[in-house]
C-alpha cells in the first residue's frame, strides 16, 4: 500500500455518475489522479469489460437468470454495437512527483437502458491497483421521460435485441409505456380520516444538441397513462411540458 496510499483520486466515493444521455449521443466527465509520492508513478487504466477473463464469465449462467443475491458481475448492459458504451483517455503513463493527471471518461450507448455500468480499474507499475470507480450510466430515446413506480424489467438485460425507432422519426412517435403504480391505503383509526396515499414520479429532460433542430413553436412534452384499480377503474392521461431555459 505504499507507492499506492501515495495517489489521490478526485472522485469522492469511488463512483462515477454519467447521468442521462440522448441514446446513439455521448456525454463526458473529467477527473484527477495525484502523485503525492516523491517518484514517478507509472499508471494504466483497466476496465472490467475490457478484461481478458470477461470471455470466460460469459460462459457461467447468464446473469438475468441468476437471483439478485448472486450477481456479482459489476458490468452491466453493454452497447449492441460492440463497442464499449465507457472509454477513457489516456489508458497509460506516468505521473511525475508533485503533479496531477487529468483522465477524460466518455460514455456513449446506442440504444435506451438504464443500467449501463462497468468497473474502471488504476493499476500502478503493472501490479498494483490503487483506486477502483465504478461507472454508471443511463440513456433515453426521448429527451423527456418519466420514471418511478414498480419494476417492471430487470436490472440485467437478455440477449434479444428490440430494433430502435428511425432516429429521425422517433421524437415524433408517441410511445406508450406502462407505469405501475401500487398504492396501499390503510385507516388504522376510524375515527380519523386517514391520510390519502400517494406516490412520486420522477419527471427529466436530458440536455441534447437536438434542441437546435427543434421548431420553436413546438414544445418538450410526454405523456403517462395513469390507471386506478379499484372499486372504481379509472384511466388518466397525464401530459407533461417542459420549459426549456437558457442559463447565464
Amino acid at each position: 500500500t505504499g507507492v499506492a496510499s501515495m495517489i489521490v483520486c478526485s472522485i469522492e466515493g469511488d463512483i462515477l455518475n454519467m447521468g442521462y444521455v440522448i441514446a446513439r449521443e455521448s456525454v463526458s466527465s473529467t477527473f484527477k489522479l495525484q502523485n503525492l509520492s516523491s517518484l514517478p508513478i507509472k499508471f494504466s487504466i483497466k476496465l472490467d469489460s475490457l478484461s481478458c477473463s470477461r470471455r470466460e464469465d460469459r460462459q457461467q449462467l447468464p446473469q438475468f437468470l441468476v437471483s439478485p443475491a448472486q450477481r456479482t458481475d459489476v458490468v452491466g448492459t453493454q452497447n449492441h454495437n460492440g463497442q464499449s458504451v465507457f472509454s477513457v483517455v489516456p489508458v497509460e503513463g506516468v505521473i511525475d512527483p508533485g503533479r496531477a493527471q487529468d483522465f477524460t471518461v466518455t460514455f456513449s450507448p446506442d440504444h435506451e437502458s438504464l443500467y449501463f455500468s462497468d468497473r474502471l480499474q488504476v493499476v500502478l507499475f503493472d501490479k498494483r491497483i490503487s483506486h477502483q470507480i465504478l461507472l454508471k450510466g443511463a440513456a433515453r430515446e426521448h429527451m423527456m421521460f418519466v420514471e418511478g413506480g414498480d419494476p417492471l424489467d430487470v436490472p440485467v438485460e437478455s440477449l434479444t435485441v428490440i430494433p430502435a425507432l428511425d432516429p429521425e422519426h422517433r421524437e415524433e412517435t408517441e410511445e406508450l409505456k406502462s407505469i405501475l403504480v401500487t398504492l396501499e391505503y390503510l385507516q388504522l383509526d376510524t375515527n380519523m380520516p386517514a391520510p390519502p396515499a400517494t406516490r412520486e414520479l420522477q419527471v427529466g429532460c436530458i440536455r441534447t444538441s437536438q434542441l437546435s433542430l427543434k421548431k420553436p413553436d413546438r414544445p418538450l412534452m410526454v405523456s403517462a397513462l395513469l390507471t386506478l384499480r379499484g372499486d372504481v377503474k379509472e384511466t388518466y392521461k397525464v401530459l407533461l411540458v417542459a420549459q426549456v431555459v437558457t442559463g447565464p
